[in-house]
């Protein structure tokens, strides 16, 4: 970090001496760093860029072409600012070509009304330069050991996003290649609406080639006019094994990143790649993180508002979308499905999702893009062959609600059939059976409908069961029945009338086919793999 023009004018030695600028108003925040005088023409080849030229102005020539050829060769050597005495020892005001030509070139120009010790000035500004040198060497210390100090207490880069927003004071994203977010802390309304629309800002800001759009192009709100950088974005790579793994982004809107929120900056990016050599451990970590965000909302810790705002430090972004629930079986029909691949096929398809581990079965809150998205989820899953409930599109207030519906649904999807996707609308009375089935009035029941025809299943090679489901499916219909079990009338017959006697009731009499159809729902949901004891 280096003094300004504006800073160094602003020290009590110029004031004294009746400082006046004279032309380069605009660059006046440059940096200075280093304090040199002469007073030879071709000081200019002496000079090596950011130096404060002093001058008593003998050097600058008496005629208008010599003047503009010494202030168009100071200000092509990099000069930070040109300090002319107006004392009378060269001149007594301003020469106009000198003003002219450094403004032309946005050269910085200082009248002084009164000599000065240029010594004095060079031991003061050269006093403030190592002042400043040794802040922000501390202040690199104090970055340095602050990251070390993280990553020996296993911090992840969530830990690290967060640390380093808190020191440079603006928000910050990091991003994988593929452009998703991953983590963001340090939010602001601002910073929201970029994360919002993250793809134009990564692809399209970050990626505007040198020299602008294309020919015939226009080129996007917030880019630069020239080059592929934002000026309200800093990034750094992270680089992980020689290769680029992703973006470390600093939304820094309109102020400029001083030096060491640079060095922090570029002192995260190496650490967030070094906590990403534990790659399997680090992916352990965040799924951690959901499954802990996905209890506290089962728990009723948190409100569906304070989901979605912690769902988005996780790099998931909720945020103005309805939300379905979705609980998996992960035994589906092609091998085994969690909560890895539950969020790799929702996530691979475009949605935003927090997945959590519930034991037998995966749970993800997914945002949808549009109301017909939901159909989407269902395609997805499907395609992957399991069973899984959904519950229905919900604003995030319902997100407990949801949550609920979801494991209905997923409940009634836990029969012993082919795999499939059942959603929360279409169970019909199947919603109050899998409540009941929660304790223990809905075994009871069962019990007293079907009990004496489980315990002859039970002892008999002939089991009855099957019948009075097919008998019961086709609505008391004998033949379609007789049809669906591939077995003669008579045969069925047979069978009914035993149904018949071992259970005590008439099953031509539609109360008594009800009762009994409820009975084989409950069943089926009782003898699902997760059932409770």
């Amino acid at each position: 970090m280096e003094p300004t023009v504006r800073a160094i004018l602003d020290l009590p030695i110029f004031r004294e001496a009746g400082v006046r600028v004279a032309a380069g108003e605009r660059n006046l925040h440059r940096s200075v760093r280093w304090v040199h005088a002469g007073e030879i023409p071709d000081i200019y080849r002496f000079l090596s860029g950011g130096e404060m030229l002093l001058t008593a102005g003998l050097g600058i020539g008496r005629d208008e072409r010599e003047q503009r050829d010494y202030v168009r060769r100071i200000a092509t050597a990099g000069a930070a600012v040109l300090v002319v005495e107006l004392a009378g020892r060269a001149f007594g005001a301003m020469p106009p070509a000198v003003a002219e030509e450094a403004e032309r070139h946005g050269l910085p120009l200082i009248g002084l009304r009164d000599e000065i010790p240029f010594a004095e000035v060079s031991a003061l500004v050269h006093e403030m330069l190592v002042g400043m040198r040794l802040q922000e060497l501390s202040a690199e210390e104090a970055v340095s050991e602050a990251f070390m100090n993280l990553l020996l207490d296993g911090a992840d880069h969530l830990s690290l996003t967060t640390e380093l927003a808190h020191r440079v004071g603006h928000p910050v994203v990091l991003e994988d290649m593929a452009h998703q977010v991953l983590a963001y802390a340090g939010p602001t309304m601002e910073s929201d609406r970029v994360v919002a629309d993250w793809n134009t800002h990564s692809r399209v800001l970050h990626g505007t080639p040198p020299g602008g759009p294309a020919p015939g192009g226009t080129p996007p709100a917030g880019a630069p006019p020239a080059g592929g950088e934002p000026v309200d974005c800093t990034r750094r790579p992270v680089v992980l094994r020689g290769e680029r793994w992703g973006w470390l982004h600093v939304l820094h809107g309109r102020d400029v990143l001083a030096a060491p929120s640079l060095y922090a900056l570029e002192r995260t990016a190496a650490a967030v790649a070094i906590t990403l050599l534990g790659e399997r451990a680090s992916g352990a970590r965040a799924a951690q993180r959901q499954g802990a965000l996905v209890n506290r909302l089962m728990l009723g810790d948190l409100s569906g508002e304070d989901f979605v705002a912690k769902a988005l430090r996780l790099g998931r972004d909720l945020r103005g979308r309805t939300l379905v629930v979705t609980v998996v079986d992960r035994n589906g029909a092609d091998g085994p499905f969690g909560e890895q691949e539950l969020d790799a096929a929702l996530r691979g398809a475009g949605f935003p999702t927090v997945v959590a581990d519930l034991g037998d079965h995966a749970l993800a809150v997914v945002g949808l893009p549009a109301a017909a998205a939901e159909q989407r989820v269902v395609d997805v899953l499907s395609g992957h062959r399991v069973r899984a409930g959904l519950s229905r599109a919900v604003d995030p207030p319902l997100l407990h609600t949801a949550v609920r519906q979801a494991r209905s649904a997923s409940a009634a999807a836990g029969r012993g059939e082919a795999p499939r996707v059942r959603r929360f609308d279409d169970l019909g009375v199947l919603r109050l059976l899998t409540v009941l089935a929660e304790g223990p009035e809905l075994a009871g029941y069962v019990e007293d409908e079907l009990g004496p025809l489980l315990r002859h299943d039970a002892g008999s090679s002939n089991r009855l069961l099957p019948t009075l489901r097919a008998y019961l499916d086709c609505d008391g219909n004998k033949s379609r029945a007789a049809e669906a079990l591939y077995v003669q009338r008579r045969t069925l017959y047979y069978r009914l009338d035993r149904l018949s006697a071992l259970l005590g009731v008439s099953l031509d009499e539609p109360e008594v086919r009800q009762r009994l159809l409820l009975a084989v729902r409950g069943l089926d949901l009782l003898r699902r793999p997760n059932a409770p004891a």
